[in-house]
């Protein structure tokens, strides 16, 4: 019986402690609004930026589904297969 009643405070402690981990969670992050205010870029220059960096990241992944080279062991992996720095 007393093995019974010390599970079952375990189990109300443990539960306890993921209730309050799980509204810290709610509590804390943004809502969906939120969320999108945060991810639009204001600044022109970080728009710019923002552009020029997805396009080397688009650049890289297609060279590497055409290639059977490991792009990711490079030293300088933004290099274009030409030999050219990017």
């Amino acid at each position: 019986m007393e093995s019974l009643r010390k599970s079952l405070q375990a189990v109300a402690v443990l539960g306890a402690g993921a209730g309050l981990g799980v509204f810290l969670f709610v509590l804390v992050t943004p809502g969906e609004q939120r969320t999108r205010d945060l991810l639009k870029e204001k600044n022109p220059q970080h728009l710019d930026e923002a552009t020029k960096s997805k396009i080397l990241w688009m650049d890289t992944l297609r060279e590497a589904a055409e290639t059977q080279e490991n792009v990711a062991w490079r030293k300088d992996w933004n290099r274009q297969a030409g030999g050219r720095a990017a």
